[in-house]
């Protein structure tokens, strides 16, 4: 049985942050964290780095952004009820995203095997790299000083990690996060809530965008079927879909919660029940098949790849045309090298990597509407 806050971890039982910081008498060192984590220019940066759909495509649909802070409201809602960590969890939502390379997954699979020589790229190993040591808001230490438990639970929000990439390996050599361990129940809180708000959130998207319609989805997912029937008896006077798919979303994002909520009450771990695990399955199918595979997204997938492969290239080959410090700290033995240049790759948004391109290799290789 999950009982009320005796499974929460205590921010006054943390393992503290690798340089002593002496306690804010406002905020918990989680609270503290989150802060951080907002603050910071890898999170400004999410604004304008692709969920699915490459910006600009449609000034409505997701980004990094959004889809962190919707990952975050509804992982901070389920902690408060699960009487978890808020702080913590929210922390952990927030910057789960932070390691993502322009372009979405079409950016990451570019950067994997252009790096492959080095180690190769992981979004959450470059998460980690990215906390630890490349942001630079602070005079006395590289990266945001964050504690122990949000290290270990960004590390880790997935499951348990038994063997690393490099980046993640660096996190932790630096300092030990127990990686083959089981996350704290605010780490799985904060992967639920991700796959909650992506989930319903990317269905939006795609009858936003047209790429099916609701008949489409109905047909082929029992568990929407039954939500859209719940809300269209909910409303029977209305027909304006634009009203309805949103009170559809909240439907789905309702039951899956208390399904949720109420199943984890009964164990000590966060997880679904089977009937709502089988329904989501057919969800993510569904959205695969129709969404993520459309034309209309597999379109750009190739061409993404392409500037994010060409621009690792040429920086790689000649650092001298890194920016300022990037050009200067920039080593010359490998992979320190190549890592080096991946991060300046990783950190870009959409937008900058296109402006980039243009100025170094060449016309951009993504239709002329997609150029900024």
């Amino acid at each position: 049985m999950l009982a009320a806050g005796a499974l929460a971890t205590d921010w006054r039982q943390s393992r503290g942050r690798l340089h002593h910081e002496p306690p804010s008498a406002t905020r918990s060192p989680f609270a503290r964290d989150r802060d951080r984590i907002i603050h910071s220019g890898a999170f400004r940066r999410l604004r304008y780095k692709t969920q699915v759909f490459v910006a600009p495509d449609g000034d409505h649909f997701r980004v990094r952004l959004t889809h962190s802070l919707e990952v975050a409201q509804i992982a901070r809602t389920l902690a408060r009820t699960l009487h978890l960590d808020e702080d913590l969890t929210e922390a952990l939502a927030l910057a789960h995203d932070l390691g993502h390379p322009p372009f979405g997954h079409s950016g990451e699979d570019a950067l994997e095997r252009v790096m492959a020589p080095w180690g190769g790229f992981d979004h959450n190993g470059q998460t980690l790299r990215i906390v630890t040591r490349l942001e630079s808001r602070y005079p006395g230490w590289d990266g945001l000083n964050l504690t122990w438990e949000t290290l270990s639970g960004l590390a880790k929000h997935n499951g348990p990690v038994h063997m690393p990439g490099w980046a993640l390996a660096a996190a932790d050599a630096l300092w030990p996060l127990d990686l083959a361990g089981a996350p704290g129940l605010e780490a799985q809180v904060a992967a639920i809530a991700d796959d909650i708000a992506y989930d319903n959130h990317d269905l939006d998207d795609g009858l936003r965008a047209g790429l099916f319609s609701i008949e489409d989805v109905v047909a082929a997912v029992p568990f929407v079927s039954d939500c859209w029937a719940a809300v269209t008896a909910r409303w029977p006077g209305v027909t304006a879909r634009r009203r309805l798919i949103p009170e559809l979303v909240r439907e789905q994002i309702g039951r899956m919660t208390s399904d949720l909520l109420d199943t984890s009450r009964a164990a000590n771990a966060i997880r679904f029940s089977a009937e709502m695990r089988a329904q989501v399955r057919s969800l993510k199918n569904f959205l695969m098949e129709n969404m993520y595979r459309a034309p209309a997204v597999a379109r750009l997938r190739d061409p993404s790849e392409m500037v994010v492969a060409a621009l690792f290239d040429v920086l790689h080959a000649d650092p001298r045309r890194l920016p300022g410090d990037w050009a200067a700290l920039c080593p010359a033995e490998e992979p320190a090298r190549a890592h080096h240049v991946g991060d300046f790759v990783a950190g870009m948004t959409d937008r900058y990597a296109l402006k980039l391109y243009e100025q170094l290799v060449g016309p951009s290789p993504l239709p002329q509407e997609m150029v900024i």
